[in-house]
């Protein structure tokens, strides 16, 4: 099947989860995940309709991104290291994975330097997993704190990933989700904040994610393909 193809089977399948959740199809966000895929396919996912794209890796987009013409938001949703932040800036509008006081101090730092503002989203490990980046939902609060303290980082929302084993078992995500959907209304009544976005789901479990209240889905292999 060609990339229209998949998008357009697709996104029928996001729209029978919206039916499902009583929501709108325009309250998702979907980026399509490009992670080792070539520019062409790219390319072609734009042309069929995409307007966010998302990459792991910040040398890899910053050798793609030039070669895209196209007016899209590139997402960062991988982890971010504090020594990739600067060029991180150059390319990406959202950086869905900030994980650490830490790193958004070096994402003000750096923005500062360069007079830019970045939306942001807070990650946070709701699966436990040893393996998984993100900050953990007890230090989140805290988390949350430094970074309405700094005035070029715009919170828009929470991240989180669905254990490695809802590849499988997509049902497996769902306590993470409803984990991740406790945790924005927590933190949106203690700080006074709107906190609109959750971001969760991907390819194999992004149906589970709309049905818990995501607002961004990150989906690559149901776009492009299998790695």
């Amino acid at each position: 099947m060609t990339i229209a193809e998949n998008i357009a089977r697709l996104e029928k399948r996001i729209q029978i989860a919206c039916d499902k959740a009583g929501r709108k199809r325009s309250d998702i966000t979907l980026v399509a995940v490009s992670k080792t895929k070539p520019v062409a396919m790219i390319l072609e996912a734009i042309r069929a309709g995409m307007t966010d794209i998302g990459e792991n890796r910040v040398q890899e987009a910053a050798r793609k991104k030039p070669l895209v013409p196209m007016p899209v938001t590139w997402h960062f949703i991988g982890h971010l290291q504090t020594n990739k932040v600067k060029k991180a800036l150059d390319i990406f509008s959202v950086i869905q994975s900030v994980d650490s006081a830490r790193l958004a101090l070096e994402i003000q730092r750096r923005s500062e330097q360069t007079d830019k503002r970045v939306k942001i989203l807070a990650e946070v490990n709701t699966s436990a997993e040893p393996t998984k980046f993100g900050t953990t939902p007890e230090k989140l609060t805290e988390l949350v704190k430094e970074i309405i303290g700094l005035d070029r980082l715009e919170l828009i929302g929470l991240m989180t990933i669905g254990p490695g084993w809802a590849t499988r078992d997509p049902e497996a995500s769902r306590p993470c989700f409803q984990m991740l959907a406790r945790l924005a209304e927590q933190t949106r009544q203690k700080f006074g904040i709107p906190l609109p976005n959750l971001s969760m789901g991907m390819s194999s479990d992004f149906e589970i994610g709309i049905e818990q209240g995501a607002t961004i889905i990150r989906v690559g292999t149901a776009i492009f393909g299998p790695r």
